[in-house]
């Protein structure tokens, strides 16, 4: 695994990294204070969170002034979709074989 791909599963596997990246991409760009008024943590711990996400390529930020907005990247889960698509096939395939091996042993 790539270390691009390590960072985004890193960065997905944390509920609030997670929550974050969601509302990002439902609501669209929000600053860190409007991010922190709705996720149960203190501003310093978003703000680590979002450095995690923009790491992995997840958000974007824009500085206006002395606010900084942050913005979803959701292509940046591209990587994510490729590895599902692969392990379902790989686990489709042992599934067919499995069911083969016991169709001929029923025989």
């Amino acid at each position: 695994m790539s270390e691009r791909q390590d960072n985004l599963f890193r960065a997905l596997a944390d509920p609030t990294r997670r929550g974050i990246f969601e509302r990002l991409c439902r609501e669209g760009e929000k600053t860190v204070s409007a991010l922190t008024a709705h996720a149960g943590v203190s501003q310093p711990v978003v703000s680590k969170h979002l450095a995690n996400l923009k790491r992995a390529g997840l958000v974007r930020d824009r500085q206006d002034g002395r606010q900084t907005h942050y913005s979803a990247q959701p292509g940046a889960l591209v990587p994510l979709t490729d590895w599902t698509a692969e392990m379902t096939g790989f686990w489709e395939k042992k599934f067919d074989e499995l069911e083969d091996l016991l169709k001929r042993m029923d025989q």
